[in-house]
């Protein structure tokens, strides 16, 4: 039996007898693993392959824009040697707390040479399909190195974790939660401290990795956190003695881990939380349970679902979708395993505390919230750190423990009917409704001429803003955000989509107020016609663009817009066409 994922997996006799093969031939025999599961990161981005920069999510366009967005803003950090934890270039002239958004750094920074030469959609694609491709071998990786024999078995867990429903379906436009790569050799790292008495390489491993998923997804991290907890928790009831032999080297190795990671971490985490653009808690999203019965519908992003699987919780995120034979397998699993390992058993454990706290504060079924208290409820309200949780992320707890215990049933379950292994051939049955399809993805409108030729070069001077309308926002604004982007921050742009303070200092969508001028476009938008605009409307209008520091405003010139353009010129008068827009200079 497998030690309890604190230990590599024993050898066999004809194991320790064999030679040892080179490291090129130990790399090698992964390839085929790397390959497929970058087959399969080809497979779900497959829609944006024919023509990847002009091409955006058909699904969360908005986030997808987002995150080009940062692309080019680690672009701008590196180009411009600027502070990357805040910026100017959106939001203008208040800026942008990045570090308090999902600024992902630690991938945006790196891959600034990709972004600077092919533009941030060619390396958005590039990014998704190393996140997907890369937490699946990295998963397999931990698996077959810590816990498992087949690499077969090493494999199908690392596909789960790669390609699970709600790791695809954040590849919609959410690729911080695709970027795992990281976590299971935390969890790993985790497991295996004080195992050896190497306490301080422990220690300062565990917190360099820490810092640097820091820099990739902070919620996650935190849930990671959660499930490593439990992970303990369960170690020390289940593995007294063990546990006791290395608690004080485990003390000792954490201890120094919070001493790494907090020296390295304290500046970003302090101008998080205090810098501009700080704010204390989320409250938009913290009631965003798990509904129990998504886990039993399969995904919209997966050969068996469809759009109709949405009707069944609502348009919620997709973070468990695991359909009924999955449910059935885990259950029989869990079963089976709980008397023949105990990484099983500390898989159950984990994945049952982190479903559990995935309900929320308040129970959600079939897309109805009720009044029934879930886990969160005691939580107080704007709390700080657990404050910016989504509940329902929690899953991802579930997904790894799911992926374990798919791994440990291949290698550990034998029944067989005649040659046949019944046992694996079930586990297969009930992963296989989960294989990815592509993700929805649909023409994007090409940017401007005049922001991609540079045109806009001369009616922006220092210190002054390009002022696109509509203003980049989460909706009506999302084209103009990624002309920003195009551009790679070369321009600053009023407002934005992003989290920022409300004036109560809680964290909303958007600026801390919101504008008349996009509340004028907005009403444009939902009634086709522009509005007759009083004289004081006019002035306060003008008044916010001189706040901006507008050098000029720009829109596409098409028919789409002569409604909203219509609105402009109550404000500055008749429009000049360049190129492919209309300008007004205020």
């Amino acid at each position: 039996m497998v030690s309890p994922v604190t230990s590599e997996r024993p050898q066999s006799a004809e194991e320790a007898q064999a030679p040892v093969p080179s490291r090129w031939r130990r790399a090698r025999s992964h390839l085929p693993a790397a390959g497929a599961y970058l087959g399969l990161a080809l497979i779900v981005m497959g829609g944006y392959l024919a023509d990847p920069a002009g091409r955006v999510s058909g699904h969360l366009a908005s986030d997808n824009t987002w995150f080009q967005w940062l692309l080019s803003h680690g672009a701008y950090s590196v180009r411009h040697l600027s502070n990357p934890l805040f910026s100017h270039q959106q939001n203008a002239p208040d800026g942008v707390n990045m570090i308090a958004n999902t600024s992902v750094l630690g991938v945006t920074l790196p891959m600034a040479p990709v972004t600077m030469l092919f533009g941030p959609r060619i390396a958005y694609l590039v990014w998704m399909l190393g996140a997907l491709a890369g937490t699946a071998f990295s998963m397999y990786w931990v698996l077959q190195r810590h816990l498992v024999k087949s690499r077969v078995a090493a494999f199908i867990g690392g596909a789960f974790a790669g390609f699970a429903p709600g790791i695809v379906h954040h590849a919609n436009g959410q690729p911080n939660f695709v970027s795992n790569f990281l976590l299971p050799l935390i969890v790993a790292r985790v497991a295996r401290l004080g195992l050896d008495g190497r306490w301080r390489r422990d220690g300062v491993i565990l917190g360099l990795l820490v810092t640097y998923q820091l820099f990739l997804n902070e919620e996650l991290l935190l849930i990671t956190a959660v499930g490593c907890l439990f992970l303990t928790l369960g170690y020390a009831v289940l593995c007294r003695a063990e546990a006791r032999r290395r608690v004080a080297d485990f003390a000792r190795a954490l201890g120094l881990t919070a001493v790494v990671a907090g020296v390295l971490c304290a500046y970003p985490i302090w101008f998080q939380f205090n810098g501009p653009g700080s704010f204390s808690a989320l409250p938009l999203f913290v009631d965003w349970g798990e509904d129990p019965l998504a886990y039993l519908t399969f995904a919209r992003d997966t050969i068996a679902g469809t759009k109709a699987s949405e009707l069944t919780v609502g348009r919620t995120e997709q973070n468990s979708w695991f359909g009924p034979p999955l449910v059935v397998m885990l259950l029989v699993l869990s079963v089976v395993l709980w008397s023949r390992s105990v990484p099983a058993r500390l898989a159950v454990v984990t994945g049952i505390a982190g479903g559990l706290l995935s309900l929320g504060p308040a129970l959600r079924f079939a897309g109805i919230l009720t009044e029934i208290p879930g886990p969160f409820a005691a939580m107080p309200e704007h709390m700080p750190v657990l404050g910016l949780l989504m509940p329902s992320r929690l899953t991802f707890v579930v997904i790894a423990a799911t992926a374990v215990l798919l791994a440990l049933g291949w290698e550990h379950l034998r029944w067989q009917a005649g040659r046949v292994p019944v046992a694996r051939v079930l586990i297969a049955l009930a992963v296989l409704p989960l294989v990815p399809k592509p993700i929805p993805a649909r023409p994007d409108w090409p940017t401007p001429e005049f922001i991609s030729s540079g045109a806009w070069r001369p009616y922006v001077k220092p210190g002054q803003t390009l002022v696109p309308v509509p203003l980049p926002s989460d909706w009506a604004g999302r084209e103009t955000l990624s002309w920003s982007a195009e551009a790679q921050h070369e321009f600053a742009v009023p407002e934005g989509y992003f989290l920022g303070p409300d004036p109560a200092g809680i964290g909303k969508m958007g600026p801390a107020q919101g504008s008349w001028f996009t509340h004028f476009v907005l009403k444009v938008r939902k009634e086709g016609v522009a509005p007759q605009l009083t004289d004081a409307e006019r002035e306060t209008v003008r008044a916010e663009v001189r706040r901006w520091n507008g050098g000029v405003l720009v829109m596409r010139a098409d028919a789409r817009h002569e409604q909203m353009r219509a609105l402009v010129e109550q404000v500055y008068g008749p429009a000049r066409q360049d190129r492919d827009v209309w300008v007004w200079v205020p």
